[in-house]
This record gives C-alpha cells, sequence and structure tokens, in this order.
C-alpha cells in the first residue's frame, strides 16, 4: 500500500488501508483496530483522525484477535467531528463481548459524546508536554512545527507542562522489556483459536504472497498465562502507575501531548485512550501528527483538545489537488 501523501514514505500499520483509505476519499469513515499502534500510526502518517478508545469501550466482536486485553477498535476519519459522531455508534455494551464492554460502559456520558466538540475544548485545560525521548526520533521540520503548535495550545488557553518526563520510558518502549509481547504471544494463540473456531466457512483457498509466520509460531510455543505471563502482567501494571499515571496525577493533567507516533507504547501497555490529530507535513510531504492521551475513560477531555486544536490549526489538507487547481502536468505529466 501507498501513502497518498508521499507515495515512497512509509504509511505505516496494520490498518494502512482503513486510513489509506480515508485519506484519500475513497470512503468516508474506516475503524482501525489497535493493540500497540494500529490506529495511532497509520492516521498519522497519512494526515487522518485516528482515535484509539480505552480499551473495551467498543466491542471486538468478529474481530481477529491479537490481544484481547488490549485490543480495541476505534475511528479512523479525516476530520475530529467524524470521529466523535462514529465513536457514539460503536459504543456501549456488547453481549458478544460483555466482559471488556460491560467493564468500560460505565465510561460512556449521557448524550453521547458529541457534546464535548467545543471550540473552547483547550481553555483551562492543563496538559503534559512529554519531549524525551519522542523528539529524537524525529527531522528539524516537524520539530520545529511541534513547537509552534505548543503556543498555538498556550494561545487557546492552555497550561502547559513542558518538561514532563514518563519513569523507565526506555522500558516502556520495548515491548520485548516491558512484559507485553510476552503477553501478547500467550494471548493470541488461545484467542485467534476461538475466533477461528466461530467461522462457518472461509473462501480462502490460496494465498497470493508468502508471509513470515515468526509471531505465529512464537505464539505456539506458548501455554496459556503462567507465572511468566502473570510476572509480564504485573510489570506492565507497574511500569503504568509509576510512570503515564503517575505523570498524570501528581501533576494534575487533563492529558498527555507527543508529536507523531512515540506515545502509543505508553498507551498501549495499560489500554488508554489516545486521538491523533493532523499537525502539518515534513520538507517531503509526508505528513505528521500530535497525539493527546489520557487515563481511561477521559475520552470527552480527549475530544475537546483534539477538537479545538483541529479548528484552531486547520492543518490538514488533502493529498491531491482540488478539480479548480488542477493542471495539464498534474493529470497528463510533462507533454
Amino acid at each position: 500500500m501507498q501513502n497518498p501523501y508521499y507515495p515512497t514514505g512509509d504509511p505505516c500499520g496494520s490498518s494502512s488501508g482503513s486510513a489509506i483509505s480515508v485519506a484519500a476519499n475513497m470512503v468516508a469513515v474506516s475503524l482501525g483496530t489497535e493493540t500497540h499502534g494500529s490506529i495511532i500510526c497509520p492516521s498519522d502518517h497519512n494526515s487522518v483522525v485516528g482515535f484509539k478508545p480505552t480499551v473495551g469501550l467498543t466491542s471486538r466482536a468478529g474481530v481477529i484477535p491479537v490481544m484481547p486485553s488490549r485490543d480495541t477498535i476505534g475511528p479512523i476519519t479525516r476530520t475530529v467531528s467524524d470521529a466523535v459522531y462514529l465513536l457514539d455508534v460503536i459504543v456501549g455494551f456488547d453481549p458478544r463481548d460483555s466482559e471488556a464492554t460491560s467493564e468500560a460502559a460505565k465510561f460512556v456520558p449521557d448524550g453521547g459524546y458529541k457534546q464535548f466538540l467545543n471550540l473552547n475544548g483547550l481553555k483551562g485545560k492543563r496538559l503534559g508536554i512529554v519531549r524525551n525521548p519522542f523528539l529524537n526520533l524525529l527531522n528539524e521540520s516537524i520539530i520545529s512545527a511541534f513547537e509552534h503548535h505548543l503556543n498555538t495550545l498556550r494561545k487557546s488557553g492552555a497550561a502547559l507542562s513542558g518538561q514532563s518526563e514518563i519513569t523507565d520510558i526506555d522500558t516502556i518502549l520495548s515491548p520485548r522489556q516491558s512484559g507485553e509481547l510476552t503477553l501478547m504471544l500467550a494471548e493470541f494463540k488461545p484467542s485467534l483459536n476461538d475466533y477461528l473456531k466461530e467461522l462457518i466457512t472461509s473462501p480462502v483457498r490460496r494465498k497470493t504472497k508468502e508471509h513470515g509466520q515468526n509471531t505465529f509460531l512464537a505464539a505456539e510455543r506458548t501455554n496459556g498465562i503462567g507465572e511468566k505471563e502473570k510476572k509480564a502482567i504485573e510489570k506492565m501494571e507497574k511500569l503504568s502507575k509509576d510512570g503515564f499515571e503517575k505523570l498524570m496525577m501528581e501533576n494534575d493533567l487533563d492529558a498527555m501531548v507527543t508529536p507523531g507516533t512515540g506515545a502509543v507504547s505508553v498507551l498501549a501497555i495499560e489500554g488508554y485512550p489516545g486521538i491523533t490529530v493532523p499537525a502539518g507535513y515534513d520538507g517531503n510531504g509526508m505528513p505528521f501528527g500530535i497525539c493527546f492521551g489520557g487515563l481511561k475513560g477521559t475520552e470527552p477531555k480527549l475530544i475537546e483538545l483534539a477538537y479545538a486544536f483541529e479548528q484552531a490549526t486547520m492543518a490538514r489538507r488533502p493529498p491531491f489537488p482540488r478539480s479548480s487547481e488542477l493542471t495539464t502536468e498534474f493529470l497528463f505529466g510533462s507533454l
């Protein structure tokens, strides 16, 4: 698949098609599945809005599972308002995914989420700006644009905590060190088998392209949730409590703000929500976004922040010229 903005650029995944189809105006909206970045990353790379809800806020019934304790379904759209209207349709209890959706149903506000599309949503909010180590992964043009957007947040009434740090961030960013990979492989095997048992028939008769089987083979060697996996769960919980949750609580923050896709690991290991909003393009035309991340159930705050930021910046542009801007060279090339 190709990035519609920068064909040789990485479209990211795994919900690549969901993001590309929305970005290229092939569809109005789409859904993505995120375990570790699969909504946030392709949305960021293809200049669309990607909304990763709190795990359990939306049903995963019928979706190929990877890590049920962390899998979540969310909107991918061209605008924040589209994402919110779609979220309102898909949240809530589902008996086919009862354990997760019954627990998260308490987070759904009366009247739904569209009431939080507030132009003044940044006013009075406290935001933690996490630069380290995320800025180290970006080029100068994106860093400059990010700092410019921080001024926009200030001018819109937000109070910024500019030196926010997450404890043990290097461990959190490594799925192997954090325990996330251990738990994912152990959950993947039984959950995939359960999914396959539900299929009445499969139309697949041949493979169109060879694909590596390393993840399947590693998962096959697991035997459910044993002591190793329990220790991984405990480690992930501790990393989140001492890291992201501590940052949010001690600084009385409404959200964490990061450039690009760096925050996906922070949000992944305990099922926190996040939303990425288009924020501009680098010198090659490659898109990038700004991500607002919060504690479980804080979707209303994230919507206010994302919508107000989007409306203040209007950074997104379509990947192709409008009909009034089309030139002979664009349509037919150099003749």
